[in-house]
């Protein structure tokens, strides 16, 4: 895949050769018995920019979610969630298959939040017919788009009234940092939970965090051991994922502005409609003809270019693609019009 213009996710990226450099030195040692040095680090240091209490390192965004609703809900509880949310849709069902949780899913809007309204009214209330509702669950960035600036407040009054937690999926947080021109903590501060990947926009190779008070990591660290999640020498990893947090968040303006001049450029070109107006990150939609996804398909391997499949197409910017790159994207679609 050497030299290929990858469009279809920000999981793609390669990790640098400075980050390569820092695996091969890392200090290790065995992380369950809590002696890694580097995930120490790590996890001290990603508390910190949250301005939570503590951190747990783990292999995956969708493990670092499962071990967040497992901590904060039992048997027979419920969360409510997104009906397009990762945690509802593209987690396997963990929650319900592992942990006996069940979701209640609310329609997304198009700025990626439920109705407010909506929301409360699906607090089931103390009832042995319904499932006890003890969580709810955002998504920031969803589908590239940032949460508005006050919703978490007003959801967090609704938990508050309610006595429910707050979870946040934040796989692409970084992404809404660097949009909203604010920090970590700031959009963080509602949230009793908070999952972060290392491996999307920020550039690792792989990894995720789950922050927290000292209490609640406390328990996540057991959820992890139970799902399998226990690392020995994890030094290794984590050394690219402190680097990540620490060269590559600001960098994502980069990724916003070419997703952005991306869309600037194939919303002239005829066949090619962008449903959501813009890029409001690193994503952009599109959406094209039948034709014209033929014509793309026997193009792009000229151009060296990978494209997501499907009429409606998700392309997403990141740090392995460059100017350059984003000028061949703009004429392979020229090309195909």
């Amino acid at each position: 895949m050497a030299g290929v213009i990858d469009l279809r996710s920000d999981t793609v990226t390669q990790p640098c050769q400075v980050m390569r450099t820092l695996m091969v030195e890392a200090q290790t040692g065995d992380d369950v018995y809590g002696e890694d040095p580097s995930v120490k680090q790590l996890e001290s240091f990603a508390a910190e920019l949250l301005n939570k209490q503590a951190a747990v390192f783990c292999p995956s965004g969708t493990q670092s979610n499962l071990m967040g609703l497992l901590s904060h809900c039992g048997r027979g509880d419920e969360f409510i969630v997104g009906s397009a949310a990762h945690t509802y849709l593209y987690e396997g069902g963990g929650a319900a298959v592992l942990g006996s949780i069940q979701p209640q899913p609310l329609n997304l809007q198009s700025d990626a939040t439920m109705d407010l309204s909506e929301l409360e009214s699906a607090i089931k209330p103390k009832d042995v017919h319904y499932a006890r509702t003890k969580l709810i669950c955002l998504e920031n960035t969803h589908g590239g788009v940032p949460l508005p600036d006050g919703y978490t407040q007003a959801v967090n009054a609704i938990a508050q009234r309610h006595k429910l937690g707050m979870h946040l999926d934040g796989a692409r947080l970084f992404n809404a940092v660097v949009a909203g021109n604010t920090s970590a903590a700031a959009l963080t501060a509602d949230f009793d939970s908070v999952s972060i990947c290392l491996s999307k926009g920020l550039g690792a190779p792989v990894g995720s965090l789950l922050v927290g008070s000292n209490e609640f990591i406390d328990e996540a660290r057991h959820w992890r051991k139970m799902l399998g999640g226990g690392m020995r020498q994890a030094g290794i990893i984590a050394a690219a994922g402190l680097y990540a947090l620490q060269n590559n968040i600001n960098r994502l303006s980069d990724d916003h502005r070419r997703a952005s001049e991306l869309a600037s450029a194939l919303g002239q070109i005829d066949g090619v409609s962008i449903p959501l107006g813009q890029a409001h990150t690193n994503m952009l939609y599109v959406s094209v003809s039948q034709a014209m996804r033929q014509r793309l398909a026997e193009h792009e391997a000229n151009y060296n270019i990978l494209l997501p499949s499907g009429e409606q197409m998700r392309l997403v910017t990141h740090l392995n693609i460059n100017d350059d790159d984003l000028k061949a994207i703009i004429e392979l679609f020229q090309q195909a019009a």
